[in-house]
C-alpha cells in the first residue's frame, strides 16, 4: 500500500530527526502527529514507556541510525494497521506545493503550536471552545474561501487536511462564517482550530456548529489577506527557531 509515499515519508520523519538540533522534540513530535501513545510505541518496539519518554525528553542521548530506523518503521507500520491515514494525506501533497488552487498557503510546524499561537497570529477573537485555546496543532492551510465554494468537490476538501486534521483551516473573503462551518460538519473530519477572516456579520450557525463539533472558533482582526499569511509564517520561522 503506497510503498512509494511510505519511503518518501520515511525519509522525511529520519531526515527531520538526524537534522534537528533536539532529535528527542522532533520524535516527540512525529509521535503525536500519527496519534501514538508512547506506551502503544513502546509495547511495539518491545520497550519500556520510560525510555520513549527518556528519549524525548533529552535524558538518553541522541539515538543512532538504528533506533531511528526502528522509530519510523514502527510509526509506519501503526499507522498501516489503523487504516494508513498519516500516510494517505501525505499521499496527497506530493506532486504539487498546493493540491487545489483554492489554497493559499499550507505549512507544517517544526514543533507544535497551540490554538493561542494561532488566535495571536491571526490577532483573532475566540467565540467558541475558549476552554481548549491550549490545544496541540501541527500545521495551517489558508483557503479563499470563494475559490473553493467554486471549484472544490468533497475529495478536494480533505486536501485541505494536508498531512493530520490537528491544524488551523483559516477560511478568507469569509461574509458569515456559515458555509465553511456546514462544510467541516458535513464532511466529518474536525480541525483542531477554525479561523475566519473578513466576517462582516457572524452567522449564529457558525458558532453553534463550532460548539457542536468541539471546534474552537477565531475571528480574524488582521487587516488584509496578506498581513494574515505573513503572520503565521512568522510563527512557522519561529517554532523552526524553537527547535
Amino acid at each position: 500500500m503506497l510503498e512509494k509515499e511510505k519511503e518518501a515519508l520515511a525519509k522525511r520523519i529520519a531526515g527531520e530527526i538526524t537534522l534537528s538540533s533536539d532529535p528527542g522534540k522532533t520524535m516527540r513530535k512525529w509521535r503525536e502527529i500519527f496519534g501514538i501513545s508512547q506506551t502503544e510505541l513502546a509495547e511495539y518496539l518491545g520497550v519500556s514507556s520510560s525510555v520513549i519518554s527518556d528519549y524525548e525528553g533529552g535524558r538518553r542521548k541522541s539515538p543512532g541510525a538504528s533506533t531511528i530506523r526502528k522509530f519510523v518503521e514502527a510509526l509506519l507500520e501503526i499507522d498501516e494497521k489503523k487504516g494508513g491515514n498519516v500516510i494517505k494525506a501525505f499521499s496527497k501533497t506530493l506532486g504539487s506545493d498546493f493540491p487545489t488552487s483554492a489554497i493559499l498557503d499550507m505549512r507544517e510546524f517544526a514543533l507544535p503550536a497551540t490554538v493561542r499561537d494561532i488566535v495571536d497570529a491571526a490577532k483573532g477573537e475566540v467565540v467558541a471552545n475558549m476552554d481548549l485555546i491550549d490545544r496541540k496543532i501541527y500545521g495551517y492551510t489558508v483557503i479563499d474561501s470563494i475559490q473553493a465554494i467554486l471549484e472544490m468537490s468533497s475529495d478536494d476538501f480533505l486536501k485541505l487536511y494536508g498531512w493530520t486534521t490537528e491544524r488551523a483551516l483559516v477560511f478568507t473573503k469569509v461574509t458569515t462564517g456559515r458555509s465553511p462551518m456546514i462544510a467541516i460538519r458535513v464532511q466529518g473530519m474536525k480541525p483542531a482550530v477554525v479561523v475566519l477572516h473578513g466576517v462582516k456579520k457572524l452567522d449564529e450557525l457558525a458558532v453553534k456548529i463550532a460548539e457542536r463539533e468541539r471546534v474552537p472558533l477565531v475571528i480574524s482582526k488582521v487587516e488584509s489577506e496578506n498581513d494574515l499569511i505573513v503572520s503565521l509564517r512568522r510563527l512557522v520561522e519561529k517554532k523552526e527557531k524553537e527547535l
